[in-house]
């Protein structure tokens, strides 16, 4: 059974285990995966209904990227544990002579990029989704507001989450261009997704008169 098809029972034992997945990578993803299941549903308590038809053709377009955004986070629950098991099995390589410790770097070096691919993937869709409850929070129903809320702050936990996977391992990789690229991209998109995250979460504050 993949990791993604687990209960919730089920995931919460295994990631509570001393099982090296999943993860701080894979909890992220569902933590994403949770907060844009939350606006999907915003955006279909929403559609259909008069008070908002002005809004219905954009909530749609929403509803659509939302759906694959959830898709492709469920999706990094399992790839961030495959992700990882190359890097799992380099740490246990050999050292015993010089040129063991060569090989054990290399494969170490090229294991830890690969184990920064999903945790970056992780970041970028999360930013895509904390993208649609900017426009949710104006657009969708007022009697789902505070799932608005809930769901982006889900959002605004994964992308610092995942931002944390990426780090740790990039903070091992001597590859000074890759490092660079990597750390200017994440800045950007959790720096930005955050700000995004607090002001969508005081906009549904103040609708709910708190």
């Amino acid at each position: 059974m993949n990791i993604s098809e687990k209960t919730c029972v089920e995931f919460v034992d295994v990631l509570a285990s001393k099982a090296p997945v999943p993860g701080g990578g894979g909890a992220a993803a569902l933590v994403g995966a949770i907060g844009m299941a939350l606006g999907s549903m915003v955006c279909n308590l929403t559609i259909g209904k008069k008070k908002y038809a002005e809004y219905e053709e954009s909530v749609k377009e929403i509803l659509v990227q939302a759906s694959e955004l959830e898709k492709d986070l469920l999706a990094m629950i399992d790839k961030d544990a495959e992700g990882f098991y190359p890097l799992s099995q380099a740490y246990g390589l050999p050292t015993s002579t010089e040129e063991e410790k060569k090989i054990k770097e290399e494969t170490m070096q090229k294991a830890l990029k690969v184990a920064c691919e999903v945790p970056i993937n992780i970041v970028r869709a999360c930013y895509k989704a904390i993208k649609l409850h900017e426009e949710l929070v104006d657009k969708g129903s007022r009697l789902a507001i505070s799932d608005v809320g809930v769901g982006v702050q889900c959002l605004r936990s994964a992308i610092l989450g995942a931002e944390l996977n990426v780090v740790i391992n990039v903070n091992s990789i001597k590859d000074q261009d890759y490092v660079n690229k990597v750390n200017a991209e994440m800045k950007e998109l959790v720096e930005g997704g955050v700000k995004i995250c607090d002001e969508v979460f005081k906009k549904v504050e103040i609708a709910l008169g708190k």
